[in-house]
């Protein structure tokens, strides 16, 4: 990693029917809800250190629309740390919406791969506000809240939006996601060596361990997605804080 880069750490909040759950591999019907009060969550995960949070509104990603408003709008008035928001964001006036709600970055998955052109026209628009998500099994872009694999390497798709003022690239191992099997280094590092637009890691990630991996990598990974393991024990805030800082 570049020692002039920072690492930053997402805490996940993933919204289904208004509770704060996890998927195994992006299956709804494998939830585990942690929380009823997402609100509540956020705020303890601001108290524990950490500074961003990763929202994602898992019904609107099936959905294509906001299901979880209500719960959104909690954690924004319970914290005060920049959100990042994903799930069911296809167009320009949803993204807008969004941003004027108070959250701080909106992040574009299945609109990145079905949509470019609006992709790059908001990030141009509206600089260091726009995320893309790019899921991916086997290195193949997947997309529909990951019900569908397309033709397309992660890589192309993410060389497609060098250059217009994307903010950073989320970049989901959707094999790993929520296993706590580890977070996939060389998939990420790839990325961050075939792009100059920041990479966040996602999927996997089941331990301090593969937050020093991802650190220690020879490619400039900017964060990490911390789900699972984190509500599960496994990775300990001031630990993950402290490797990071």
């Amino acid at each position: 990693m570049d020692p002039d880069m920072s690492f930053t750490l997402y805490p996940a909040i993933d919204l289904k029917d208004g509770q704060c759950v996890r998927l195994l591999r992006g299956e709804m019907d494998k939830a585990t809800v942690f929380s009823d009060s997402p609100a509540a969550q956020a705020t303890a995960f601001r108290e524990a250190g950490f500074t961003h949070l990763h929202v994602v509104d898992l019904n609107g990603a099936f959905e294509g629309k906001a299901v979880n408003r209500a719960a959104v709008e909690a954690i924004l008035k319970a914290t005060d740390a920049p959100v990042q928001l994903g799930g069911g964001i296809r167009n320009r006036a949803q993204i807008d919406a969004w941003l004027e709600a108070g959250i701080s970055r909106v992040i574009l998955g299945t609109a990145a791969l079905r949509d470019p052109d609006l992709v790059k026209e908001a990030a141009r628009a509206l600089p260091g506000r726009i995320v893309v998500g790019i899921d991916a099994k086997d290195g193949m872009v997947a997309v529909e809240g990951w019900a569908e694999t397309s033709d397309m390497k992660a890589t192309e798709l993410a060389k497609a939006f060098e250059g217009c003022g994307v903010a950073a690239i989320v970049a989901t191992d959707i094999g790993r996601d929520g296993l706590k099997t580890g977070v996939n280094v060389p998939f990420t590092a790839e990325l961050a060596n075939t792009v100059s637009i920041p990479i966040i890691a996602s999927g996997g990630v089941a331990s301090t361990d593969d937050i020093r991996a991802l650190i220690a990598a020879d490619a400039p990974i900017a964060g990490s997605i911390l789900g699972r393991a984190l509500y599960d024990g496994d990775i300990v805030a001031a630990e993950a804080i402290s490797a990071v800082s």
